[in-house]
């Protein structure tokens, strides 16, 4: 590439699915210093941070008109692996089959981080000719160790060189901008909170004993137990005002009798029911309304012939905006009961709700780019950098626009993730648009 050229946003891509940036062990520098190399022909100043040289971080500045705040436009890098899944395609090859990408970080990051890059260099170029120069600085930051807790990346960043983004109170990142089909109609929805990391670990105790001698009603059999009732059975539910808004915004938009039925998952006394009608995009929204906990992990036993006598269970737990870590322990006590020792093993807060304000500006942009789209809040069930820029009193939005088939979602951190070839350059457009309008 030449000073004068702006690279197409799948060219960029593949090019960046090439880089093979599983995390653990993430090695994030090679991609980081290709788009340095990007950024910098095309007359940017940059910056590289890292806590090694092997995880570093891109740091650049699209200059604004100074007539506000700058704002952060931020995607990582690093993917997480692809063991033990069978892939159609090689998952770093980037292949274009039938006018689909496919490849580890297509959807989740590093198609953001094209597009993005992409809409940046376009801004640049626009503007040396007296076209597009946005209200304020665009601070885009390209992000090591995302999938692995941030502690290479935006934890970091904040942490150690918070004077990056200084003046900033707003960020665009990953968890909102995609569509989904509901009821036959498309919604975009748009991320404005997500959940917290809470995760758990429980211990289950018995007798230990010779392996010739079957024991009943010790620590497996316990397990046992556990693992049904946390596959059998829901944490409560909890309706928070972002989750509130985003289903009063779908039945809105549906016919009668689905708008009627989906609104009843409103009213706890029947969310359950609603939920389980509605198959899979009911196991999406459940998340979005309670608290979880996912059993992940199991750890027990040494030796084929002998019974241990203490097993440990990981949960992934999530908790809600407002929830704290007693509301986990409490909810899950009531439901496994007191045969088991419950303790958070980590806990991270997250991030406030974003305003409403700025969300309205995003959703008009929708409406715009997308005349059938509708446009919802969302609240994310995991959890992104955001709370980590909320440390500096930075509120972020969900918002990588893409228009893909609802199955798509599911290869995210699964095999055969891919990304449509033509949402990429209507991504790439959307995001020039919020360039200008979304301001700090």
């Amino acid at each position: 590439m030449n000073g004068t050229t702006v690279p197409n946003p799948v060219e960029l891509l593949q090019t960046l699915v090439r880089f093979d940036t599983t995390n653990p062990p993430g090695n994030e520098a090679t991609c980081i210093n290709y788009l340095n190399d990007v950024f910098k022909q095309a007359g940017f100043t940059t910056t590289v941070l890292g806590k090694t040289a092997e995880r570093t971080n891109l740091i650049t500045r699209l200059p604004g008109r100074g007539e506000a705040p700058p704002v952060i436009w931020q995607a990582h890098v690093d993917v997480v692996t692809t063991t033990e899944q069978t892939w159609q395609h090689p998952p770093f090859a980037a292949e274009i089959v039938d006018g689909v990408l496919w490849g580890r970080g297509t959807l989740d990051d590093k198609g953001a981080a094209a597009m993005m890059t992409v809409a940046l260099l376009r801004a640049k170029a626009s503007a040396s000719r007296g076209g597009i120069v946005p209200p304020g600085d665009i601070i885009f930051t390209a992000l090591a160790d995302e999938e692995a807790g941030a502690d290479y990346g935006a934890k970091f960043l904040v942490e150690e060189h918070p004077e990056q983004f200084e003046g900033a109170r707003f960020a665009i990142g990953e968890g909102g901008g995609v569509s989904v089909t509901i009821g036959g109609k498309k919604f975009y929805v748009i991320m404005l909170a997500e959940k917290q990391i809470c995760a758990m670990q429980l211990t289950l105790r018995g007798r230990a004993g010779h392996g010739s001698v079957p024991q009943r009603g010790q620590a497996m059999a316990k397990l046992a137990r556990v693992l049904h009732i946390l596959d059998r059975k829901r944490l409560p539910v909890h309706v928070t005002p972002v989750a509130r808004a985003m289903i009063t915004g779908i039945t809105d938009a549906l016919p009668f009798p689905q708008n009627l039925i989906l609104r009843q998952v409103l009213n706890p006394a029947l969310t359950d029911r609603v939920l389980d009608m509605l198959g899979d995009r009911g196991t999406q929204i459940s998340a979005s309304l309670r608290n979880t906990a996912t059993p992940t992990i199991v750890r027990g036993g040494e030796k084929i012939n002998v019974i241990p006598g203490e097993i440990t269970l990981g949960l992934d737990g999530r908790l809600l905006p407002g929830s704290t870590p007693d509301d986990m322990v409490h909810e899950l006590r009531t439901l496994l009961g007191d045969d088991v020792d419950i303790a958070v093993a980590h806990y991270e807060p997250g991030p406030e709700p974003a305003d409403m304000e700025r969300y309205a500006v995003l959703a008009d942009i929708i409406r715009k780019a997308d005349p059938e789209g509708i446009p919802v809040p969302y609240l994310v069930s995991g959890v992104t950098d955001a709370r980590h820029f909320a440390k500096l009193g930075i509120q972020s939005y969900g918002f990588i626009p893409m228009q893909i088939p609802d199955e798509l979602i599911q290869t995210i951190h699964a095999a055969d993730e891919r990304i449509p070839v033509a949402t990429l350059e209507w991504g790439t457009q959307v995001l020039l648009e919020t360039l200008q309008r979304f301001k700090g």
